[in-house]
Protein backbone atom coordinates (compact mmCIF):
# COMPACT_ATOMS: atom_id res chain seq x y z
CA UNK A 1 0.00 0.00 0.00
CA UNK A 2 1.54 3.11 -0.85
CA UNK A 3 1.95 6.46 1.45
CA UNK A 4 -1.42 8.15 -0.30
CA UNK A 5 -3.57 5.13 0.31
CA UNK A 6 -2.18 4.63 3.65
CA UNK A 7 -2.90 8.00 4.45
CA UNK A 8 -6.57 7.92 3.00
CA UNK A 9 -7.37 4.77 4.82
CA UNK A 10 -6.09 6.35 7.76
CA UNK A 11 -8.55 9.46 7.58
CA UNK A 12 -11.37 7.07 6.41
CA UNK A 13 -10.26 5.13 9.85
CA UNK A 14 -10.36 8.32 11.64
CA UNK A 15 -14.18 9.44 10.40
CA UNK A 16 -15.44 5.99 11.29
CA UNK A 17 -14.65 6.78 14.92
CA UNK A 18 -16.19 10.01 14.32
CA UNK A 19 -19.39 9.42 13.42
CA UNK A 20 -19.51 6.70 15.80
CA UNK A 21 -18.62 9.15 18.78
CA UNK A 22 -22.08 10.25 18.02
CA UNK A 23 -21.84 12.70 15.62
CA UNK A 24 -24.72 11.97 13.57
CA UNK A 25 -26.97 13.51 16.25
CA UNK A 26 -25.41 17.17 16.05
CA UNK A 27 -28.92 18.24 16.33
CA UNK A 28 -28.91 19.31 20.27
CA UNK A 29 -28.37 22.08 21.01
CA UNK A 30 -24.69 21.46 21.78
CA UNK A 31 -22.60 19.24 21.43
CA UNK A 32 -20.82 17.26 24.01
CA UNK A 33 -17.10 17.27 23.94
CA UNK A 34 -17.25 13.63 23.07
CA UNK A 35 -18.95 14.51 20.05
CA UNK A 36 -17.01 16.79 18.25
CA UNK A 37 -13.97 15.81 17.21
CA UNK A 38 -10.95 18.52 18.28
CA UNK A 39 -9.59 20.58 15.58
CA UNK A 40 -6.03 21.15 15.18
CA UNK A 41 -4.50 22.73 17.25
CA UNK A 42 -4.88 26.71 16.64
CA UNK A 43 -7.13 27.78 13.54
CA UNK A 44 -4.50 28.50 11.24
CA UNK A 45 -4.48 32.19 10.22
CA UNK A 46 -2.80 32.80 6.58
CA UNK A 47 -2.00 35.81 5.15
CA UNK A 48 -3.29 36.58 1.76
CA UNK A 49 -0.18 36.80 -0.28
CA UNK A 50 -1.81 35.58 -3.88
CA UNK A 51 -2.65 31.85 -3.64
CA UNK A 52 -5.91 30.10 -2.38
CA UNK A 53 -6.70 26.41 -2.38
CA UNK A 54 -10.27 25.23 -4.27
CA UNK A 55 -11.86 21.86 -2.84
CA UNK A 56 -13.94 20.90 -5.85
CA UNK A 57 -17.22 18.87 -5.27
CA UNK A 58 -17.39 14.96 -6.36
CA UNK A 59 -19.73 12.45 -7.14
CA UNK A 60 -17.82 10.19 -3.76
CA UNK A 61 -17.29 11.90 -0.43
CA UNK A 62 -20.39 12.82 2.13
CA UNK A 63 -21.02 16.54 2.59
CA UNK A 64 -20.71 14.78 6.32
CA UNK A 65 -17.22 13.53 5.68
CA UNK A 66 -16.32 17.02 3.78
CA UNK A 67 -17.18 19.11 6.42
CA UNK A 68 -15.70 16.67 8.98
CA UNK A 69 -11.99 17.35 6.47
CA UNK A 70 -12.25 20.59 6.72
CA UNK A 71 -12.96 20.47 10.69
CA UNK A 72 -10.60 18.72 11.47
CA UNK A 73 -7.68 19.47 8.92
CA UNK A 74 -8.15 23.52 9.01
CA UNK A 75 -9.52 23.72 12.50
CA UNK A 76 -12.50 25.38 11.08
CA UNK A 77 -15.44 25.87 13.27
CA UNK A 78 -18.52 24.00 12.86
CA UNK A 79 -20.77 26.62 10.63
CA UNK A 80 -17.19 27.66 8.70
CA UNK A 81 -17.04 23.97 7.64
CA UNK A 82 -20.85 23.86 6.79
CA UNK A 83 -20.89 27.11 4.92
CA UNK A 84 -17.83 25.70 2.98
CA UNK A 85 -19.17 22.57 2.08
CA UNK A 86 -22.44 23.66 1.00
CA UNK A 87 -20.78 25.55 -1.26
CA UNK A 88 -18.63 23.21 -2.76
CA UNK A 89 -22.19 20.82 -3.44
CA UNK A 90 -24.14 23.56 -4.97
CA UNK A 91 -21.37 25.44 -6.90
CA UNK A 92 -19.15 22.62 -7.54
CA UNK A 93 -16.00 24.16 -5.56
CA UNK A 94 -15.19 26.52 -2.23
CA UNK A 95 -11.36 28.29 -1.41
CA UNK A 96 -10.82 26.66 1.52
CA UNK A 97 -7.49 28.91 2.87
CA UNK A 98 -5.36 31.49 1.37
CA UNK A 99 -2.23 32.12 1.39
CA UNK A 100 1.90 31.50 0.07
CA UNK A 101 2.22 29.06 -2.65
CA UNK A 102 3.63 26.28 -1.01
CA UNK A 103 1.38 26.18 2.16
CA UNK A 104 -1.28 25.82 -0.65
CA UNK A 105 0.09 23.23 -2.27
CA UNK A 106 0.71 21.36 1.29
CA UNK A 107 -2.96 22.24 1.73
CA UNK A 108 -3.98 20.83 -1.50
CA UNK A 109 -2.32 17.43 -0.74
CA UNK A 110 -3.77 17.28 2.42
CA UNK A 111 -7.00 17.18 0.59
CA UNK A 112 -5.92 14.72 -1.77
CA UNK A 113 -5.01 12.31 1.25
CA UNK A 114 -8.46 12.58 2.85
CA UNK A 115 -9.69 11.58 -0.93
CA UNK A 116 -10.46 15.10 -1.86
CA UNK A 117 -10.36 17.04 -4.97
CA UNK A 118 -8.59 19.83 -4.78
CA UNK A 119 -6.39 22.66 -6.45
CA UNK A 120 -4.29 25.64 -6.07
CA UNK A 121 -4.77 28.83 -8.28
CA UNK A 122 -3.83 32.58 -7.96
CA UNK A 123 -5.86 34.45 -6.08
CA UNK A 124 -6.29 37.95 -8.53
Amino acid sequence: MDHVAECTASARVSWVRYLNDGYTNRMSSQPSPSQVPSPSEEPRSRPASGWRTVVHNDPINLMTYVEWVFRSYFGMPYEKASRLMMQVHETGRAVVSKGQREQMEADAQAMHRYGLWATIEEDN
